[in-house]
C-alpha cells in the first residue's frame, strides 16, 4: 500500500526529534502485575506532553497530517525511555491501527528504535487503542498477524466499551484482553458485571488469550476479580502512572 503525498518513513532519530509532530513527548509508566507471583509483568507506557500533561492535551494535537508521525514516534519514544530506566519487564506500547498503513513497513522504526537501544523486541506488547473508530477488522487482523509473525504480542484494550462484540475477541485472538475500567468499576457489587467477567474469560481461557482487568481502584474490586479467575491486574490501587520513572508497587501492604 503507498503513502499518501504527505508521509514518508520515518527513522528513529526522526521520531526522537518530535520535528514532525510539532510538539515534544514524553512517556508515563504505569505497572501490570501478576498478582499470584506478586511481582511487575510489564509496564504501559502513556504519553504525556513536554510538561507532563495529560493524554488528552496530547490527542488535541493530533490530526490526520501529523497521525502517522505521532504514532510511530509514540513507538519509538517508549522504547527509548523505558531502555533509559532499564525496563527489563513487558513493555506495552498503545497503536493507532488507522495510522498503520502497511504493517511491515511501519514496523521499521520500531525494530530500528529496538535494536539501537538494545531492548528486547520479544518484550514489547501491542495494545489497540480506543482514541479512534476501528473500521476495517480485516486490516486490524493483517497488522495482528503481522506483529506475531515478528515475535511481538498483541493486546485488545477497552474491552466491555468499544470492543465489547464477542466476534472480534474470537477472530483477532489476541495474546491479552485488557478489561475496560468502566467494566470493573465497583463489580464486587454487581452481579451483572461479574457475569460479564466469568463469560469472557471463559472464552480467553479456551482460545489461549490472557485477561487482564485495568482500573482497580479497591481491594474489594481485586478480591471479586481473584475470585473470578483473574490474576493480571492495573490500576491506581496497585501504582498510579510517572512520568519517565518505573513505579514500584507496594504489594506488602496492599
Amino acid at each position: 500500500m503507498d503513502f499518501p503525498d504527505s508521509i514518508k518513513q520515518q527513522t528513529c532519530r526522526d521520531c526522537l526529534s518530535g520535528q514532525s509532530l510539532g510538539f515534544e513527548i514524553r512517556m508515563a509508566f504505569q505497572p501490570i502485575v501478576d498478582w499470584h507471583k506478586q511481582h511487575i509483568v510489564s509496564y504501559e507506557a502513556l504519553v504525556r506532553g513536554p510538561q507532563g500533561e495529560g493524554a488528552g492535551w496530547v490527542f488535541e494535537r493530533v490530526n490526520e497530517s501529523n497521525r502517522y508521525y505521532f504514532d510511530q514516534a509514540c513507538r519509538v519514544k517508549a522504547i527509548e525511555t523505558a531502555a533509559r530506566l532499564g525496563c527489563d519487564t513487558f513493555l506495552n506500547i498503545n497503536f493507532l491501527p488507522n495510522a498503520v498503513y502497511n504493517p511491515e513497513t511501519c514496523i521499521k522504526a520500531t525494530i530500528e528504535a529496538a535494536d539501537m537501544y538494545a531492548f528486547d523486541m520479544t518484550k514489547l506488547i501491542f495494545e489497540v487503542t480506543e482514541s479512534e473508530q476501528i473500521i476495517d477488522k480485516d486490516h486490524l487482523q493483517r497488522i495482528f498477524s503481522s506483529y506475531s509473525k515478528r515475535g511481538f504480542k498483541t493486546a485488545i484494550d477497552d474491552y466491555g466499551s468499544g470492543f465489547s462484540r464477542m466476534d472480534w475477541l474470537t477472530d483477532l485472538r489476541p495474546d491479552i484482553l485488557k478489561l475496560d475500567m468502566q467494566l470493573i468499576r465497583d463489580i464486587d457489587q454487581s452481579h451483572d458485571k461479574q457475569k460479564i467477567v466469568r463469560d469472557v474469560a471463559n472464552v480467553c481461557r479456551l482460545q489461549g488469550t490472557q485477561v487482564l482487568a485495568e482500573g482497580i481502584e479497591t481491594k474489594e474490586e481485586l478480591d471479586c476479580l481473584l475470585d473470578l479467575g483473574i490474576h493480571l491486574f492495573q490500576g491506581y490501587y496497585l501504582a498510579k502512572p510517572t512520568l519517565e520513572e518505573l513505579a514500584k508497587v507496594p504489594f506488602e501492604v496492599l
